[in-house]
């Protein structure tokens, strides 16, 4: 079905085209060998992952619903991800969340098909991102994963001073494009942050949804593949 109304296409960035489970699982393999984290028997490359996601995931939510702020995360991240794997925080280097911070939004995973779709795309509609992530790092992000060239803007929750599902971060975004809510339809895989945003402002939205996630609410479209865009525009 085609919807030739729309004009403006916005996507969220991470876990909908930047892969960041695989990226950041990278970048913490690298850390651990790099750190011979193995030589204090306490933690497997495998716990570190599981216990930064964790704690991420929680911290991210509690950004999310404006309870921290930006440094928050970065200050809290490892000691609590180091405390709840049992390990000393004198083993804790000083410089690792700095470390992760340059070096995982370098890895370039993304998405199966993720190029393939953008290009159908890019040839029918103008491309942009609306993303909770920080100018710096969603930048890199794109250079590295060699997403950059697709997106006309990047409007992130830093520039916009608003966060996904704030109706401000869209108003933006529509400010800057010349888009509106009737010419456009926002991708991402946070239902709580894309999809409710988007239904928020009566703005049509795809929930990307590879794990095949039974929704909280009702969705207009519900995709577990990049490549089922295709058949939605």
């Amino acid at each position: 079905m085609i919807l030739a109304y729309y004009k403006h296409i916005f996507f969220d960035l991470d876990h909908t085209l930047w892969d960041y489970d695989a990226n950041a699982s990278a970048a913490l393999f690298e850390l651990y060998d790099h750190y011979k984290f193995s030589d204090l028997a306490i933690f497997t490359k495998e716990e570190l992952v599981r216990t930064f996601f964790e704690v991420n995931y929680e911290l991210w939510g509690l950004y999310n619903n404006h309870r921290i702020g930006r440094g928050d995360i970065r200050k809290r991240r490892f000691p609590q991800i180091f405390q709840k794997l049992r390990a000393d925080i004198k083993h804790l280097p000083e410089n690792l969340e700095s470390e992760y911070i340059g070096l995982a939004p370098t890895k370039p995973a993304v998405f199966p098909d993720a190029f393939e779709v953008l290009d159908y795309l890019a040839g029918k509609y103008k491309l942009h991102l609306i993303t909770n992530g920080f100018n710096d790092i969603q930048q890199t992000k794109l250079k590295y994963s060699k997403l950059e060239s697709y997106f006309g803007h990047v409007v992130t929750s830093e520039s916009s001073k608003a966060r996904k599902p704030n109706k401000r971060i869209f108003e933006v975004a529509f400010e800057l494009t010349g888009a509106s809510v009737f010419d456009s339809i926002m991708i991402g895989d946070n239902i709580d942050a894309d999809i409710a945003g988007a239904q928020g402002i009566d703005m049509d939205h795809v929930w990307f949804n590879p794990k095949r996630e039974v929704p909280k609410f009702k969705v207009q479209h519900n995709i577990s593949n990049l490549l089922q865009l295709k058949s939605i525009l």
